[in-house]
């Protein structure tokens, strides 16, 4: 799958406008149209609400609530689109797949979506720098980086 010049438009906007939080959203559609679905980033709320449980605030992690993705991904299956990627971005760091990233994404040791692939966004200074694509690796049971997004 490669991400269209729409797509990577929408998702780049999205993490600059977010810095110096982590943005964060879904990728729906076809091979012929693709819709952005931003999310929303509850982490501070979730780290202010309970810093115990959530230590981390939304410059280094995200949440979704799980009733948007379910809403999200509903709605894109209903009308017959595929679940195509999700992403996210790293305020200052760079586009790496970290642990954190697959213990969110893995659920009993896989995707929930395994097809789909998980883009990270750099953003340095308010500025994107890279996007970097992963994908599921069923045999070694990781993410590897993935050339899938076009240039």
């Amino acid at each position: 799958m490669y991400l269209m010049q729409d797509t990577k438009k929408s998702i780049h906007e999205h993490a600059e406008g977010e810095y110096p939080f982590e943005c964060c959203g879904i990728i729906t559609g076809s091979d012929l149209k693709q819709n952005v679905h931003r999310c929303n980033n509850l982490q501070n709320k979730m780290h202010t609400e309970d810093p115990e449980r959530f230590p981390r605030d939304a410059r280094t992690a995200y949440f979704i609530e799980r009733s948007e993705f379910n809403r999200i991904i509903k709605n894109a299956l209903s009308s017959g689109e595929k679940v195509l990627a999700f992403y996210h971005s790293h305020p200052d760091h760079e586009a790496y797949f970290s642990e954190e990233d697959h213990a969110a994404q893995t659920v009993f040791g896989e995707p929930e979506y395994p097809n789909a692939l998980q883009i990270v966004i750099s953003v340095i200074s308010g500025k994107v720098e890279e996007i970097s694509a992963y994908q599921w690796d069923p045999i070694t049971q990781h993410f590897k980086p993935s050339n899938d997004i076009g240039s």
